[in-house]
């Protein structure tokens, strides 16, 4: 007989895995003309990232009621296919034991409220109090980490250890949204229409459905516009808007060339994180490339390609490989535009109504591509490039390029 987790961690265990830090190897060093990091803001940061709500349970449990669905009917199987992730060393001895025995149930709900109460799902945080006896998930908010970071699958599909960063390609977070009981049911077709990977950060402010690729939050120390808009000089900006108007964190966000206002609750537990959270962030290095994952040959041949015909260069230029620290480029000069089925222009909807550069760090591993996702490969990337600019590459040439870019 299967057993619910809850039973299961009454049993003698070990002391919980002391969590690691980002899974990759190396941290991003500080770019020319740009200050250090303070390791202590950093270590802050890190734990803001994983574990901060900014008090956003009063949207999540309060508006949503997103602990009465959970608790009813999301259990570990039906969480992992929407893409929610589990942190393997948030799990005692005993429960790994168990799952990988098939003790410990994965199609009850009750698991989920006890990996909830071991603070072992990704970007998630659960209060869980005994009632009548029973462990019951109260309330429930969300962290930067349910988006930005996944995990490296070490344990099971969907269990591992933390990649923080990394855009989570899996998450369903529309889907998600779409199970709430306080949504009609024009705004849940709109939330489920999203796919995975994907989410629409502007939709609930001017009801326009556009959604874009999930964003990873690595490499980005020296790149001052961060998002695909540029509308903020640095991540701050961005994590202020997506705090408050996205996560429903207690602050307020303003932003007059958008219309855009809002203040939740009457007490600010946002700004004051904001400096530690971007440090954080910006001391995740991009991912190097596996070992073997390129042609180096065919790579050093596609560097010139990318410097040369391809014309990659003319933008994608300087350390970080992007000229987004100095200008945004206009939709029309972009091949990312038009949006697809009609979509509207995702920059006709930001405070630029530009797009900047993207940085091409860790290139290999957040496909799809552009945005809005139109491209989900490498190729893909270099077939438009190469139709809509009439560069007139060779199929070698382009070969070759792709090589170069998986190498970043």
């Amino acid at each position: 007989m299967k057993l619910p987790l809850r039973y299961a961690l009454a049993l003698p265990v070990a002391a919980l895995l002391v969590a690691a830090g980002c899974y990759s190897s190396h941290r991003a060093a500080a770019a020319p003309g740009e200050p250090p990091l303070d390791p202590a803001l950093v270590a802050q940061g890190k734990v803001i990232f994983r574990g901060d709500t900014f008090g956003d349970e009063a949207f999540w449990t309060d508006v949503l009621g997103m602990h009465q669905v959970i608790a009813a009917a999301v259990d570990p199987t039906t969480a992992l296919s929407v893409g929610l992730k589990v942190d393997a060393e948030a799990l005692p001895s005993a429960v790994v034991q168990g799952i990988q025995s098939g003790a410990i149930s994965l199609t009850d709900p009750a698991t989920t409220v006890a990996l909830l109460k071991l603070n072992a799902v990704v970007g998630v945080k659960g209060t869980v109090e005994s009632v009548n006896g029973k462990d019951t998930l109260t309330r429930v908010g969300i962290t930067c980490a349910l988006c930005h970071s996944t995990v490296d699958d070490s344990f099971a599909p969907g269990i591992g250890k933390r990649l923080d960063g990394w855009a989570n390609r899996d998450l369903n977070p529309g889907a998600i949204i779409a199970l709430s009981p306080a949504l009609g049911a024009a705004t849940k077709a709109v939330y489920a229409s999203w796919g995975k990977g994907k989410y629409d950060p502007r939709f609930n402010l001017d009801g326009q459905n556009g959604p874009q690729v999930i964003p990873p939050a690595y490499g980005l120390l020296g790149v001052h516009s961060v998002t695909a808009t540029g509308d903020g000089s640095d991540l701050a900006y961005w994590n202020r808007y997506v705090a408050v108007t996205q996560m429903g964190g207690q602050g307020s966000f303003s932003e007059p060339r958008t219309g855009v206002n809002v203040t939740n609750g009457t007490t600010d537990l946002v700004s004051a994180k904001l400096p530690a959270l971007q440090a954080y962030q910006l001391s995740l290095a991009a991912p190097r490339p596996p070992a073997g994952s390129f042609d180096a040959t065919a790579a050093a041949r596609g560097r010139a390609v990318f410097e040369g015909p391809g014309k990659c260069a003319a933008c994608h230029s300087g350390p970080t490989l992007t000229d987004a620290n100095f200008r945004l480029h206009l939709p029309s000069e972009v091949v990312s535009e038009p949006e697809p089925a009609g979509v509207p222009s995702y920059a006709s909807r930001s405070a630029t109504k530009r797009y900047r550069t993207a940085p091409l760090a860790g290139l290999w591993q957040h496909a799809p591509y552009f945005h809005n996702g139109t491209a989900p490969t490498l190729g893909a990337v270099v077939e438009t490039y190469d139709t809509r600019k009439g560069l007139g590459l060779t199929s070698a040439q382009k070969a070759d390029l792709v090589e170069y870019l998986k190498s970043l």
